[in-house]
């Protein structure tokens, strides 16, 4: 089963600032029936403005995992932890007990970036955060776990979660498969281009929840990035 989400079809808001759409319900968009996808609970796609961002507040019991398309984001939490996070790479906050961190936008251009909650398999825990560069070659044709919860998944930054985070880029016409497997959940997003998955067309920015397909074929229709989330 695979349900097509097309970006103009998502819920947003404009706060100047920040434009964001958001997949799932979130903050003041509600739609009861869409509350998540197994324990995918937030996928939003943001543009941040230049030299603004997020305040520093409070995250408990969440994976927090910041996909960066273009631009950067400045990342600071209550731990000391500080560090910037720019195109192609990806950051994860484990939030566990508790954390406060803010993300701001420092460079001269806005920032457009993937933000994804995914439950955590355990409640509690001391926080954490983490980052690291993925650069795009390294994917090229193929899907390469960004964060994982799966062992053996050693290079990917770890989250608590039985899960994965994967991102593939794709030539016009190529095409790549990922093992999914029953009783999982899985959200994907072009990030840009257009692909097409199991069939089912998708446009720059739409999404597709999958359940109950063992393997999803992904064929770029055009120069083409994806994201996955695989996640019982």
């Amino acid at each position: 089963m695979i349900d097509h989400r097309p970006f103009a079809r998502l819920g947003g808001a404009d706060h100047g600032w920040l434009k964001a759409r958001h997949h799932f319900s979130f903050a003041n968009y509600y739609d009861p029936q869409n509350m998540g996808w197994g324990p995918i609970r937030v996928w939003n796609d943001d543009e941040i403005a230049p030299n603004s961002g997020f305040p520093p507040h409070p995250h408990a019991d969440m994976e927090i995992i910041t996909y960066v398309r273009k631009g950067a984001i400045t990342h600071k939490d209550s731990l000391g932890n500080e560090g910037r996070t720019e195109a192609g790479d990806v950051q994860v906050m484990s939030a566990g007990s508790g954390i406060r961190h803010a993300e701001y936008n420092m460079e001269s251009e806005p920032t457009t970036l993937f933000q994804i909650w995914i439950e955590p398999s355990d409640r509690g825990g001391a926080p954490s955060w983490g980052a690291k560069p993925f650069p795009k070659g390294d994917r090229a044709g193929k899907f390469v776990t960004l964060a994982s919860g799966v062992p053996g998944d050693l290079d990917a930054l770890p989250i608590r979660t039985n899960g994965r985070v994967a991102g593939a880029t794709l030539k016009a016409g190529e095409t790549t498969e990922y093992v999914l497997g029953k009783d999982r959940h899985a959200y994907l997003v072009a990030a840009h281009g257009a692909v097409e998955v199991n069939g089912v067309r998708l446009g720059a920015r739409d999404g597709a929840a999958v359940k109950d397909e063992e393997i999803l074929r992904v064929t770029a229709l055009e120069d083409s990035e994806v994201v996955l989330v695989d996640a019982a």
